[in-house]
């Protein structure tokens, strides 16, 4: 029933589909059992049905990740209309279920149909078996955000029920198992805390989510972009002026420091002030005191110092261009965010998550990613991380003609990794193309990508810095 297929899987696509729950329906038992022994291999657990009858059953005794349906049965054997009736009755189920539907008699027309009435995908027999296992894989993927988000949302709203909220921190993935760690054990006690990593890693949304679970969650958090505010501008916009303090004080101004007072105060890309303004924040973090422009009266402050930089901050200091004291003021505990390359489970349900959020802002309906959408967030490189993911998906929403997002709605093209075969790749792009296979294996693990790789953790630090990985 299958075509040959020589391609080969890699181990991070075998993980997704372990202990997947799929529903295979057909009325012939060879059929069947390819199915089964493809599916079986790659660790799912597998229902079979013969008749639309069966298949209703199944999904009334257990929820199923995916299910793969024939459209055409025993008393109707090739106009597909019995499989079209089974279809529409499962979109109708209270919890519907992710549907590829499969046929031998396919016709554009068909397909057409099947996907007006709520099927995910279409396959059509004899099936390439690599075909099958990346369509299974895309909707169990899809399946599992789907469920994450609701869970998500309900939690959201039960907090909206006592009259309180918190930031949605979306991440389900090893390499982020350390930060959420972090965030429950830091969070709730007043140590200033120092968040690094890549522009666009979400660094915005753990300082929310510390400031949330610590005890100064009644008050304020207030951010400041420390990089972009000026010398002119730094002191009173932290610690505020009064009156005639210069030309265009023409009243008293608050500062961000008393603005906070009580709560959380989160300093973004603190690397980029200058050595007389960290001066200046120093003597603030040291005694608690300042005072605003033009005045000599010495105020204290009780708040928490949440700052964040993408910049090697030790490099800094050893260039003399960021006070050692300083950072050490700061980084009572660093908080380490990964890149979106090292957290690629994360990305169906970050793309659901931010559908949700944009279909909701320019109010239209949609109720996920086709196919080729999916597999074009799952291929692309992300250098600007869940930033530019979530613009991405912004993007889709705006464009999308349907009930769901395409991969042409993205403007996102297929990376080379998606595309390429080995052999037409050079040496360099060959060692490139298997680091980060490597890696994205290993949730971002160095050690552990290193050791598979053959190579010693020094080593594979080089070629990382020489890839820009």
């Amino acid at each position: 029933m299958a075509a040959d297929s020589t391609a080969t899987r890699t181990p991070a696509a075998s993980e997704v589909l372990q202990k997947a729950r799929i529903l295979l329906a057909d009325d012939q038992p060879d059929v069947l059992q390819a199915l089964r022994l493809l599916l079986k291999a790659e660790g799912c657990e597998i229902d079979t049905a013969t008749s639309p009858a069966g298949v209703l059953a199944a999904v009334e005794a257990r929820d199923f990740d995916v299910a793969l349906v024939d459209l055409n049965y025993a008393r109707d054997t090739t106009s597909g209309l019995e499989g079209l009736s089974l279809l529409s009755r499962l979109q109708a189920l209270d919890t519907p279920m992710p549907v590829v539907v499969m046929t031998a008699w396919g016709t554009v027309d068909l397909a057409v149909e099947a996907m007006r009435r709520g099927a995910r995908d279409f396959i059509q027999k004899p099936w390439d078996n690599e075909r099958v296992l990346a369509v299974v894989r895309t909707q169990v993927e899809l399946a599992r955000a789907l469920r994450r988000s609701q869970r998500l949302e309900a939690e959201n709203r039960v907090l909206r029920d006592q009259g309180t909220s918190r930031p949605t921190l979306v991440a389900e993935s090893a390499a982020m198992r350390p930060v959420l760690d972090l965030i429950a054990r830091v969070g709730p006690s007043d140590a200033n805390v120092l968040l690094t990593g890549e522009n666009g890693t979400g660094k915005g949304t753990v300082a929310q989510s510390l400031h949330a679970v610590s005890g100064r969650v009644g008050r304020a958090l207030v951010t400041v972009n420390a990089g972009g505010l000026s010398e002119g501008l730094f002191e009173s916009e932290l610690f505020g002026h009064v009156k005639g303090a210069f030309t265009d004080a023409k009243s008293d101004r608050v500062g961000r420091f008393e603005l906070a007072e009580g709560g959380t105060l989160f300093l973004d890309e603190i690397a980029n002030t200058s050595m007389n303004l960290q001066a200046k924040l120093l003597r603030v973090l040291e005694t608690g005191e300042f005072e605003r422009v033009g005045s000599s009266r010495t105020r204290r402050a009780n708040v928490r110092i949440i700052s964040a930089t993408n910049a090697d901050l030790n490099a800094e200091v050893a260039a003399g261009r960021f006070r050692q004291d300083l950072l050490f003021r700061l980084n009572t505990i660093e908080i380490p965010m990964p890149p979106l390359r090292a957290r690629r489970e994360d990305i169906p349900l970050l793309a659901r998550h931010f559908l949700a959020q944009h279909a909701q802002r320019y109010r239209k309906r949609l109720n996920g990613f086709d196919a080729a959408a999916m597999q074009l967030l799952l291929d692309h490189a992300w250098p600007g991380n869940v930033r530019e993911l979530d613009h991405a998906v912004e993007r889709a929403v705006l464009m999308a003609q349907g009930d769901q997002v395409q991969g042409r709605d993205l403007g996102l093209r297929a990376t080379r990794d998606a595309t390429a075969r080995i052999e037409d790749m050079s040496l360099e792009e060959v060692e490139g193309f298997l680091i980060k296979k490597a890696l994205a294996r290993y949730d971002g693990n160095v050690s552990q990508a290193a050791k598979a790789l053959g190579l010693s953790r020094s080593a594979l630090y080089r070629r990382l810095q020489r890839f820009g990985l």
